[in-house]
């Protein structure tokens, strides 16, 4: 049987590219998930009162970076361990749909409360 398409000169030359690609995708992926939630800190709510921008210097990088070496890792390490592409694909895209998923039932943007209680000084 002729395996020389699958294993041939450039084969680890093809599969780092496709680690790139699926970490680019990941990165994408939750940043796409996560901007939605953080519009309103950008925003700032009712007449831009709450603005809150730390997010964009703060959360993105972090979101982003996330999204990016969470595939990745797991990648590379089904790529060590079994050798195969394809198995390393499904188990970089499984971790990544549980990574947003965590990502959008965990993380809340912290939102103050909109009208601060007054105390009577009566």
């Amino acid at each position: 049987m002729d395996t020389s398409a699958r294993t041939g000169p450039d084969a680890p030359a093809r599969t780092g590219c496709a680690g790139l690609l699926l970490a680019l995708a990941g990165s994408a992926v939750a940043l796409l998930a996560w901007a939605p939630m953080a519009r309103v800190n950008v925003e700032g709510g009712f007449e831009s009162e709450h603005r809150d921008l730390s997010v964009l210097y703060l959360d993105l990088p972090l979101i982003a970076l996330g999204g990016a070496l969470v595939p990745l890792a797991v990648w590379l390490l089904v790529l060590r361990v079994g050798r195969r592409p394809l198995l390393a694909a499904v188990a970089a895209t499984g971790a990544l749909a549980l990574g947003v998923w965590g990502l959008t039932s965990w993380w809340e943007p912290y939102q103050r409360p909109e009208f601060a209680t007054v105390e009577s000084g009566g």
